[in-house]
């Protein structure tokens, strides 16, 4: 996955008051950190960084962001550990970056679509979507923002697991490959006739019984 470019600002104040100013003026407070990088306190564009967002898992994304050091420019691979948003209006108020190595393995959650419409759907069934991420383990260049499964050829009854899947190269799960993803199963209506059905045999069984005594 390529970088996406983030441009920053340091910033020498900290405090809830010094946070609602940035954001007023349109910047967002953030700080960046990793085992090799003391905390550094910035801020960065919220709308740039909305505009990134919009529609993607956060912490899937790996960013290159600028940062002014002694009078030069220089860039680290981050991505977001933790992000704060406002519990009403869902805006963002504080980022966490965390400085990352191309060099290490990372594990992530990455999030899991299902593609295409099951037979088992045209017959009448219903499709469950049982896992919706999956933790995979992949260099940092491998990492991709979703995972898509097909699951056209399921029929009624049967499952997806994780061992079913072909992984995109250089991904791999650190999970359980019997794991289900999806399943189709029968329509609520029929199983309901059968519990119908079911009752109606069993008082029939009973009465029966009184019967013969």
């Amino acid at each position: 996955m390529a970088a996406i470019q983030l441009d920053s600002e340091k910033r020498s104040t900290t405090g809830k008051g010094s946070a609602r100013k940035l954001r007023s003026m349109g910047r967002l407070p953030v700080i960046l950190y990793g085992p090799e990088t003391s905390p550094t306190r910035l801020s960065i564009d919220y709308k740039q960084l909305d505009k990134i967002l919009r529609g993607k898992s956060a912490e899937n994304i790996i960013f290159d962001i600028s940062l002014d050091s002694n009078g030069k420019n220089k860039s680290k691979r981050v991505m977001i550990k933790e992000i704060q948003k406002d519990p009403v209006t869902r805006d963002y108020l504080h980022v966490d970056f965390y400085e990352i190595s191309m060099e290490k393995e990372l594990e992530v959650d990455i999030p899991v679509y299902l593609v295409n419409t099951p037979i088992g759907v045209t017959e009448g069934g219903i499709l469950e979507h049982i896992r919706r991420e999956l933790k995979i383990a992949c260099m940092p260049e491998n990492l991709v923002d979703k995972i898509e499964i097909d699951v056209s050829g399921l029929t009624i009854g049967q499952s997806v697991h994780i061992g079913d899947i072909t992984f995109p190269p250089g991904l791999k799960s650190i999970e359980d490959g019997d794991l289900t993803i999806a399943t189709v199963v029968a329509p609520a209506i029929e199983e309901e006739k059968v519990e119908e059905e079911e009752g109606e045999e069993a008082e029939s069984e009973e009465i029966k019984v009184e019967e013969k005594s």
